[in-house]
């Protein structure tokens, strides 16, 4: 299938309509202003709270005639540039696709020529909705700001998911093994050799929630016996690298020095991304959105963020009757605190589940809702491609086409992945109703090649990507759509699946479902959705049943009116908040609010959920290689948005074992 990497089929339909829209947009932009000066956001109201009545009133006195009077004016270019742009729509393509060429180090450019099928490999996928609407419609869900916004998200993402895995290896006494603590964010160089990484290494700051650990004491030897040990820890692992800080060795990182003593840690570097240069990450920053003091996610340099993301606080230890040295840690870890770990084991959950205020590290594939306006899309395409090198974008029409009614807006779907993207469909949803119904709203399916055998077999997989009916009351609209999705995905995979002598036929590796289907699995009017076959054929870690959450799980839509709020505003405060139950009922959305938008502050929820649960990221294990096994390896409900959206990403990382051995 050959990807679009453009709008229109030609050069002259894409200057003609570039043309049309360029007499559009000046009116397009007045009313978006003239609207946003009668919708101030809480944040402006509390900005402006200090300041006289009578400024404010003067200033609108002045403005708006202004703006009304440039607004008459360009009119009349506006209708001209209408009677030309909504018949070019029909010729419009239904997507952009961007890769992202990078010659610096050709050697490091994510392929599916790393994984040979052998053993196993996993995939890591987050969805978020981030509300980036023209400003004017963004301020319905209190934000602002569209296009610093995206500029914000697309560096937080990309920062988040570009931060090297690792692995804090406890050694506690009430757990006799060494356990994997924390996948967390350690500012790490991207090249040299292990020893470098080891020397250079700098750990200065992470996210929120304080936990004293049991006599947490980092695994210390005698020099001597540095590079055993160092063998048992890594295990095999080539992608991993052990960091060893002796007490006679200092860290170093701009402007800190910290001395620590007994701390091993495991780093996974992002496999395919080691080439990356501060120099393309430097290109592409932008002021933050809004800084606020201790916000340590809102930063303006990558090595600033890859440095920001762990700390340990230390306190020198006596010497013990044995010699021992007795360090204790108090560390900030943006993962599981260790009494989740024990949870996970005594009640036997098969995977981890954390709340982060970071995107994983090694982030594969990223689906994000409700991307509809095309200025902010390119800034965030123009962020996240040093770390994604393949991207679809301004996904949808607009005015009439095979959908019935005139759309305003594309679908919303942006999609990015570190992977090859093989073929590619758009589909509209033709039932739209109400507001909904001036979108494109549809679902977005994407086959990636992710490896090939020994015998150059393709190894693929498929990432769908949705966003649903969104008005309360229309459940059997979702349900019809979710019927049109399962439909549309079984035409797809069929049409791109084929297999003759020449071209044997692909191997699934895994089939993922991503979106925000706008109801949750508490709500008693969502128990149409809740039952409907879409669960039989895909599986949602974080549900038991119909109406049935894992107790772990927590809603991701916000209460609109707390989005500033000092506990709030930051990552590392909303992850801090969100982990009671008490801050939950305050900042969430619960299924039995009929208005989401309304303020929720002392209102008495029912216990039964944790928040309404609208975005989703699900898998199959229809169609696999009947000796492949996919399971999750981890799920996140992710902060690190806070302040930029009114939702809360959700992250799954996957294992995919094909039960063959490494060679």
């Amino acid at each position: 299938m050959v990807l679009y990497t453009s709008a229109f089929p030609n050069s002259f339909l894409q200057t003609l309509h570039s043309l049309a829209w360029t007499l559009i947009f000046p009116c397009y932009w007045l009313t978006d202003r003239l609207l946003v000066s009668f919708l101030p956001t809480t944040y402006e109201k509390h900005q402006r709270g200090d300041d006289p009545c009578y400024l404010r009133v003067i200033c609108l006195a002045i403005i708006i005639p202004i703006c009304l009077a440039l607004l008459i004016a360009s009119l009349p270019f506006a209708l001209i540039g209408f009677v030309v742009w909504a018949p070019l729509q029909s010729a419009r393509r239904p997507y952009i696709y961007s890769r992202f060429e990078d010659n610096s180090d050709a050697s490091t450019a994510t392929g599916p020529g790393y994984w040979k099928a052998a053993g196993g490999r996993s995939f890591c996928f987050a969805t978020a909705n981030v509300c980036l609407l023209p400003d004017s419609l963004a301020r319905f869900t209190n934000l602002s700001n569209t296009q610093i916004r995206s500029s914000e998200v697309g560096k937080r993402i990309r920062n988040g998911a570009s931060r090297p895995q690792i692995k804090i290896y406890i050694d506690s006494p009430t757990n006799t093994s060494i356990s994997a603590a924390s996948w967390s964010s350690l500012a790490c160089p991207h090249g040299g050799d292990s020893a470098n990484r080891a020397n250079s290494v700098g750990i200065k700051r992470t996210s929120s929630m304080d936990y004293k650990g049991d006599n947490f004491i980092g695994n210390y030897s005698d020099d001597g016996k540095d590079s055993k040990s160092g063998e048992e820890q890594n295990d095999g692992d080539s992608n991993s690298c052990i960091v060893r800080i002796t007490g006679d060795e200092a860290v170093h990182f701009p402007g800190k020095e910290v001395d620590i003593s007994g701390v091993q840690v495991t780093i996974t570097e992002p496999s395919e991304q080691q080439g990356e240069t501060e120099t393309d990450d430097e290109k592409c920053q932008t002021p933050n959105h809004r800084h606020c003091e201790g916000d340590g996610v809102s930063l303006d340099s990558n090595t600033t963020s890859r440095e920001s993301l762990i700390k340990f606080r230390i306190t020198d230890g006596a010497m013990d009757s044995s010699g021992g040295t007795n360090n204790k840690f108090v560390y900030k870890a943006s993962v599981m605190k260790k009494a989740s770990l024990k949870k996970r084991r005594h009640l036997g959950d098969t995977f981890d589940h954390e709340l982060s205020a970071f995107f994983p590290a090694n982030l594969d594939f990223l689906c994000l809702q409700e991307v509809f306006d095309k200025r902010a899309a390119e800034k965030l395409k123009a962020q996240l491609n040093p770390y994604f090198q393949y991207i679809l974008y301004d996904v949808g029409r607009y005015a009439w086409h095979s959908c019935c009614s005139f759309k305003f807006l594309n679908s919303g779907l942006f999609f990015a992945s570190r992977y090859p993207i093989l073929d590619v469909e758009f589909k509209c949803y033709p039932n739209g109703k109400g507001d909904d119904s001036l979108a494109d709203k549809g679902a977005l399916f994407v086959k990636v090649q992710v490896g090939t055998t020994p015998q150059d077999q393709r190894i693929v997989g498929y990432v769908s990507c949705t966003h649903l009916q969104a008005l309360a009351g229309d459940a059997a609209i979702r349900c019809e759509q979710m019927d049109h999705l399962l439909d549309w995905l079984a035409e797809f995979q069929k049409s791109t699946s084929s297999s003759s002598p020449t071209n044997p036929e692909d191997l699934l590796a895994f089939d993922v479902l991503l979106g925000d289907l706008n109801f949750d699995n508490c709500s008693s009017e969502d128990k149409l959705e809740q039952q409907h076959s879409l669960f039989t054929h895909y599986r949602d870690p974080c549900r038991l049943g119909p109406g049935e959450e894992q107790p772990w799980a927590i809603g991701t839509l916000m209460d609109p009116e707390g989005l500033y709020d000092e506990d709030t505003i930051t990552p590392d405060n909303l992850q801090k908040v969100l982990e009671s139950e008490e801050g939950r009922r305050e900042y969430l959305v619960f299924s039995n609010s009929k208005n989401h938008s309304s303020c929720q502050k002392g209102r008495k929820v029912p216990q039964k959920n944790c928040g309404r649960r609208i975005d989703y990221a699900l898998y199959s294990e229809e169609g696999l290689n009947p000796d492949w096994k996919v399971e999750v390896e981890e799920f996140s409900f992710v902060t690190q948005l806070a302040g930029l959206t009114d939702h809360l990403a959700v992250a799954m990382r996957l294992t995919v074992s094909t039960g063959e051995e490494d060679p």
